[in-house]
């Protein structure tokens, strides 16, 4: 490298900057320093030099031999290749980037994408298909060829989405090994702003032999039969004969990757609230701040003025809390992720039955109100082999993706195919729960049958005794296009939340709903349906209560807590019988309540009176 080459007039060296800007990117993907310098030259002077190195061969098939899994492509070493040779890293392009809600337009309107894809991929019969079929064929084919990234250090989780790529040409078709020559690694360089992968050998290769990669390496991976889940989206595998029930996780499962938090002093004197003055409120909610009207209580902007406190962020310190502010109240219980994670939500509800019973603790897969859920790193095994026994069985086999820890409909996609299922948990921690195949839809006139949610806010005041209520009044919350099993990634289609997008919201009051509801299925009592939606709800903290923290929420009297939980109707048939059958979908800390402010302008006051008061008269909430 010659001086004229890192030097520029202010004297700094500019392969110093490069290291400086991508040295955490290099090490956390596992790049060795000696590889680094070569890099730095290739990327700035833009050299893609792999075809000099390597030759790409198509393997041949007789008519009919070809099976699923078997390789159409080879990679070889065109010379001998040293793993200590700094030059021997190279530069892959990327073909295709992709955000998953974006990528069936992009198929459509980037000219030449799709039939690019449908090369790379080997879509067999291409030309022969309708457009809209070659558009559905890549979309289903790409989870084979794609690769995930996200930008960690953004600011927000839309920010952080996962972003997909898929290699080109030659990049696509280095084989998979569980005893990989080489490795391919995403880099993002800051140069250019482009994404690239970065191919380099992990050992010496001989001329002539084949160039492989591990398509999944993860430390989860080490286990054989966990790998040859995770490869079942390229090579096929049978689990169908393994068992699928579900165990109760030991507790090391509640702590880990948790935050620390400890319970209240049990012997702490918990004083009540003051009677004699105006209760003062410190709340980090706006909406609170300008509705929370009730004449007993006085906002303050001093948190230690303040008799409750309605915090926007997780508190975790309740010993201290107890001792050193007795007299104050919180708005959150110790412990309460177990119902407002995902995973957490699913173990807890499998401790109760249809009726709300314990359960024996033996295998469980949960009462009929929750469904099918598996977290796709501690029950992937068991997934698998659900997933192929139902597919043996020729029952419905759509999934919901879902991050654990996201809210609003982030991060998730509907997903008949084991491949891509099989892929997402790459973009970060994933549930796969069975996907409501047969909904109760609402029929908008300008539209057609369409899916829908319903959310309700519940109110838990009390952890012993129990004591939990639901707002009376509740949300709905629709699809913009009439439902059926095709185009699984059109989010208006498949998904409610649209509060947050740039397109139609339907809005209806619950008590406009209830009426158009019993017009469209006069069979169905909205009362009858409502009492079981309780039942249920009240089942969720009937199990998250049932085991002592970490495994269940702490017991706090100087807590009082709100909730969202957005729940579904389902079509259940018993002996030819049709019965609507509430599903549980998930609860939400902080909830959005823009909406019920608008609809209701006394919901804070009778949030804050059945909490804080166990004032429940008049106050629109129902004690389930």
């Amino acid at each position: 490298m010659s001086e004229g080459d890192t030097k520029v007039p202010n004297g700094i060296d500019p392969y110093l900057v490069f290291v400086h800007q991508h040295k955490t990117q290099l090490e956390t993907g596992g790049v060795p320093q000696h590889f680094w310098p070569s890099l730095y030259q290739k990327l700035t002077k833009g050299v893609f030099d792999a075809g000099l190195a390597f030759t790409l061969l198509a393997v041949q098939y007789d008519e009919g031999e070809w099976e699923e899994g078997a390789p159409r492509w080879q990679v070889q070493a065109q010379e001998d290749v040293k793993a200590d040779d700094g030059e021997q890293i190279y530069l892959i392009d990327h073909a295709w980037t992709y955000q998953t809600e974006k990528a069936r337009e992009m198929l459509k309107s980037i000219p030449g994408l799709a039939d690019r894809m449908s090369g790379l991929m080997d879509i067999e019969d291409y030309d022969t298909l309708t457009e809209e079929d070659k558009i559905t064929a890549i979309s289903d084919a790409k989870w084979k060829f794609s690769q995930p990234y996200s930008i960690a250090s953004a600011a927000n989780p839309e920010e952080r989405q996962p972003v997909w790529y898929v290699m080109d040409e030659f990049g696509a078709r280095v084989q998979h090994s569980n005893e990989p020559n080489f490795r391919a690694v995403p880099f993002l360089y800051m140069g250019d702003g482009l994404g690239y992968s970065l191919l380099f050998p992990v050992c010496d290769v001989g001329e002539g032999e084949e160039v492989t990669r591990d398509y999944v390496e993860c430390p989860e991976a080490v286990d054989s039969q966990i790998r040859e889940c995770l490869l079942a989206a390229w090579f096929p595998c049978s689990l169908e004969d393994k068992t699928f029930s579900q165990k109760e996780p030991e507790i090391e499962f509640f702590k880990s990757g948790r935050e620390e938090e400890c319970l209240p002093d049990p012997d702490a004197e918990i004083k009540p609230l003051p009677t004699d003055r105006k209760v003062k409120v410190y709340a980090e909610y706006e909406f609170i701040r300008s509705n929370l009207t009730d004449s007993r209580y006085e906002l303050t902007d001093n948190m230690a003025d303040a008799d409750i406190l309605w915090l926007g962020s997780h508190f975790k310190d309740f010993e201290n809390f107890s001792r050193e502010c007795p007299e104050k109240r919180i708005n959150q219980f110790p412990f309460e992720n177990v119902i407002t994670i995902k995973d957490l939500l699913c173990v807890v509800s499998r401790r109760v039955d249809n009726n709300n019973q314990p359960c024996s603790g033996g295998d469980s897969n949960g009462p009929e109100w929750l469904p099918l859920t598996f977290n796709l790193k501690t029950e992937l095994r068991e997934f698998v082999s659900c997933y192929q026994s139902r597919e043996e069985e020729g029952l419905d086999n759509h999934w919901i993706i879902k991050p654990w820890n996201l809210a609003r409909a982030l991060d998730t996609q509907v997903a008949r195919s084991l491949s891509h299922i099989l892929r997402l948990p790459f973009s970060g921690p994933k549930i796969a729960q069975k996907y409501l195949h047969n909904p109760v839809l609402f029929n908008r006139l300008e539209i057609g049958k369409v899916k829908y949610d319903i959310r309700y806010i519940i109110l838990l005041q009390s952890v012993k005794p129990l004591k939990v209520y639901a707002y009376n009044r509740f949300w709905l919350r629709f699809a913009n296009i009439p439902f059926d099993l095709t185009e699984l990634d059109v989010y208006e289609k498949h998904f409610t939340v649209m509060n947050y997008k740039p397109t139609n919201l339907k809005q209806m009051y619950c008590h406009d709903y209830i009426q158009e509801f019993e017009a469209q299925y006069p069979d169905f009592k909205w009362t009858e349906v409502e009492a079981s939606i309780f039942k249920m709800i009240k089942g969720v903290f009937e199990g998250a209560t049932q085991k002592a923290p970490p495994a269940g929420i702490g017991h706090c009297p100087q807590a009082g807590a709100m909730y969202a939980t957005d729940l579904m109707l389902s079509w259940n048939e018993d002996g030819g019988v049709k019965r609507m059958v509430p599903q549980m979908l998930e609860f939400n800390w902080m909830p959005d309540c823009e909406r019920a402010c608008q609809y209701y302008p006394e919901f804070f006051n009778n949030v804050f009176n059945t909490l804080f008061f166990d004032d429940t008269q008049d106050q629109n909430v129902t004690l389930l």
